[in-house]
């Protein structure tokens, strides 16, 4: 699994990858953790705002932080 944080490192990108990698240690699991910065990539995803998560290239959420329980979740539903 590939998870990737989209932002050009913001304090926000930061708390974002933070919360991945709680979520990831209650878990369990392992992935690895792919940072894109890139704005032209950013866009590729079809982002406007950041931050934003995708795992393995499918945008799962923009435009803001969302909590390390979130995170789980969509793991979680990920992985079935």
């Amino acid at each position: 699994m590939t998870i990737q944080i989209l932002g050009k490192g913001c304090p926000n990108c930061k708390k974002l990858e933070e919360n991945v990698r709680q979520a990831l240690e209650t878990l369990g699991i392992s992935a690895e953790i792919e940072k894109i910065t890139d704005i032209g990539k950013i866009i590729e995803f079809g982002v406007m705002t950041t931050p934003a998560l995708a795992i393995n290239g499918v945008l799962k959420s923009s435009g803001k932080v969302i909590s390390k329980e979130q995170i789980i979740q969509i793991l979680q539903s990920t992985e079935n």
